[in-house]
């Protein structure tokens, strides 16, 4: 395998499989704790939704790309990246908390888009500095 992965497009079409999958398996996963339903609130053209969803799609991406720029096996680099997206999934529960006269979750799926707006930038922010603490 350690043959493979010094072909650099084996290597990084296996980082792009393993990514894709973390994807879409911790995108689940916020879909679960959510109080809305994403993919309905999608269909509606809640922008609100669009907004929060789409800075999580960046926020897991973004903490992949460090975590494989920084750690030489797909493995190591699976094992950091999820770390990261459970301190992303940290920061919307503190996010939450921060918020106590209303549910996030609520004025998203109400459309609120300064909420999701916020919301997105949470994610994209706290990637960034996630990412950056992803160090060998």
């Amino acid at each position: 395998m350690g043959d493979l992965l010094s072909n650099p497009y084996f290597a990084t079409a296996a980082n792009y499989a393993v990514t894709g999958l973390a994807m879409i398996v911790f995108l689940s996963l916020f879909e679960l704790v959510t109080r809305y339903q994403v993919w309905e609130e999608l269909k509606k053209g809640n922008l609100a939704v669009a907004m929060a969803t789409g800075g999580k799609i960046f926020g897991i991406a973004n903490i992949f790309r460090y975590s494989i720029s920084e750690h030489v096996s797909i493995g190591q680099s699976l094992i950091w990246g999820t770390f990261g997206y459970v301190l992303l999934l940290i920061s919307y529960f503190i996010f939450e908390f921060m918020t106590p006269s209303y549910k996030i979750d609520d004025e998203i799926a109400k459309g609120n888009m300064a909420i999701g707006f916020i919301a997105m930038m949470i994610s994209i922010g706290f990637s960034y500095v996630i990412g950056a603490s992803l160090v060998r």
